[in-house]
């Protein structure tokens, strides 16, 4: 079969590696942004932090005088090699060392050293290690224990009963934090109840109700309960606030390194709004301007002659340095396109919110979806994703996510447009000031909305109440 040449027509896309750093520096945050411009500054030794920042020719770069201009000393023959465009500061025999992050500890280190305390034979210290490594991050231990006989026995070669590891659990269920280890929510709470000391009438029927009608309480039978036990409904409601008191997830106290707390969140927009006139500004805190270094621009005025030539010497050196600075300016221009396009996308935002913005009510939200910022800005769908994606905006009543703010739009029976939120709203304004005895079902909340003049499903008044996080009518009874 003989071997043909073809030639072929194909239309391919291209992204440069412009557009790929500045999309990458459009995704991040403001507490990235700042990492990412200290890592650049180490890695490319013409970019300094500009402490002074007093133009904005500064941080845009030095430009050459006019009677040099490099590229027609250097012109075609700028075939830089690109290993010869790297900084190895290193030599071959340099190990790269891992830089440690201390946080606080874990919820198995915690057991593990609980566990040395006590006084364990080293294939009981083995087994309960085993067992605690298998505890998940809520503090169950979610595996039966004939599979955690056969992983010790492939793993570990140790023929282990399942009589022996259910003692062994029993051991780490008395560790701290009360209730870990418990392989149900029955199992967790009467761990916790059994630390307790039942001296009191209500501990003593709250455990009663764990015990022996755990099924009965976890489906909220309230009244067949109070008839059952013989007691009064005060006695059962006080039962149950005790009961409620308890963790049911025990291991949630060592969550993230041991910090159970919301993560720290810098606002990418700041927005004034004190004098009745909105003013918005990024927050650019901690965020260092950079500019190209002079020192590098003396260097290479240095090694051009008066001429126009370069030495031989010399050439590699001022080809390395002109990609740096290339480098630089590329990074340079890849930051202020980002502040640009947030700013811009964030003034369409605020003109379409501009109702919501002034006091905070989301019910006074309008319907807006991605494409509507695009539309105004001129920008693409994409980028406006890139833009609002974990960004926030601290305002007189909190801190927003901006995509929280985006919703889809409903009509009502008027043929006025409303948003989502303004929906969500109302369910939850129900479901606040509802009969617990006897609440809403989806049902009824279909009906109070298409009565309010909005005309919505039941299966969608579901769908908003789940992303509330509301529980169904039966889970929300009480007494």
């Amino acid at each position: 079969m003989a071997n043909r040449l073809q030639q072929t027509i194909a239309l391919q896309t291209k992204i440069s590696p412009q557009q790929i750093q500045m999309i990458k520096l459009l995704e991040l945050p403001t507490m990235q942004l700042e990492e990412r411009i200290k890592r650049e500054i180490e890695d490319n030794i013409v970019l300094e932090e500009d402490s002074d920042a007093k133009s904005e020719e500064q941080s845009d770069g030095i430009e050459l005088p006019e009677k040099i201009s490099v590229d027609e000393y250097i012109g075609k023959e700028d075939d830089t090699p690109s290993y010869k465009a790297r900084a190895n500061n290193f030599s071959k025999d340099d190990k790269q060392r891992p830089v440690y992050i201390t946080e606080g500890r874990s919820l198995g280190e915690s057991l593990i050293e609980q566990l040395r305390f006590r006084q364990l034979t080293s294939e009981e210290m083995v087994v309960a290690a085993y067992i605690v490594g298998s505890i998940d991050d809520d503090g169950y231990l979610r595996r039966d224990l004939v599979s955690l006989s056969d992983d010790l026995a492939f793993t570990r070669g140790m023929e282990v009963s399942v009589e022996e590891i259910e003692r062994i659990l029993a051991l780490v269920q008395e560790l701290e934090p009360a209730g870990i280890g418990a392989r149900t929510l029955q199992e967790c709470l009467q761990l916790q109840l059994a630390r307790q000391r039942l001296d009191t009438p209500t501990k003593r029927l709250a455990a009663k109700i764990v015990n022996s009608h755990f099924e009965a309480f976890a489906k909220k039978h309230y009244e067949r309960l109070i008839q059952r036990l013989a007691v009064s409904e005060a006695e059962f409601r006080d039962a149950i606030d005790h009961i409620r008191g308890l963790s049911p997830k025990p291991g949630n106290l060592y969550a993230d390194g041991g910090i159970d707390t919301a993560p720290y969140i810098v606002p990418d927009f700041l927005l004034d709004n004190s004098e009745g006139a909105m003013s918005l500004a990024l927050n650019s805190a901690g965020i260092p301007e950079v500019r190209i270094s002079r020192r590098y621009h003396d260097m290479m005025r240095d090694m051009v002659a008066p001429d126009g030539t370069v030495k031989a010497k010399d050439k590699e050196a001022l080809q390395f340095v002109k990609s740096k600075i290339d480098s630089a300016k590329w990074f340079i221009s890849a930051i202020k396109q980002r502040q640009d396009t947030l700013m811009r996308t964030m003034q369409t935002i605020l003109e379409l919110q501009r109702e919501y913005f002034a006091d905070g009510d989301k019910s006074k939200l309008r319907p807006m979806i991605l494409k509507d910022v695009a539309d105004r800005t001129g920008l693409d769908v994409s980028t406006i994703s890139r833009v609002v994606n974990s960004k926030y905006i601290q305002t007189s009543f909190g801190i927003i996510l901006l995509k929280s703010l985006f919703s889809e739009g409903m009509q009502t029976s008027s043929g006025e447009e409303v948003s989502s939120h303004e929906i969500k709203k109302i369910l939850q304004d129900c479901i606040d000031t509802e009969d617990k005895r006897h609440p809403l079902t989806d049902e009824n909340l279909m009906d109070i909305l298409n009565d309010k003049g909005y005309r919505i499903a039941r299966r969608t008044v579901a769908k908003y109440r789940e992303m509330l996080d509301i529980p169904v009518a039966r889970m929300r009874k009480q007494i």
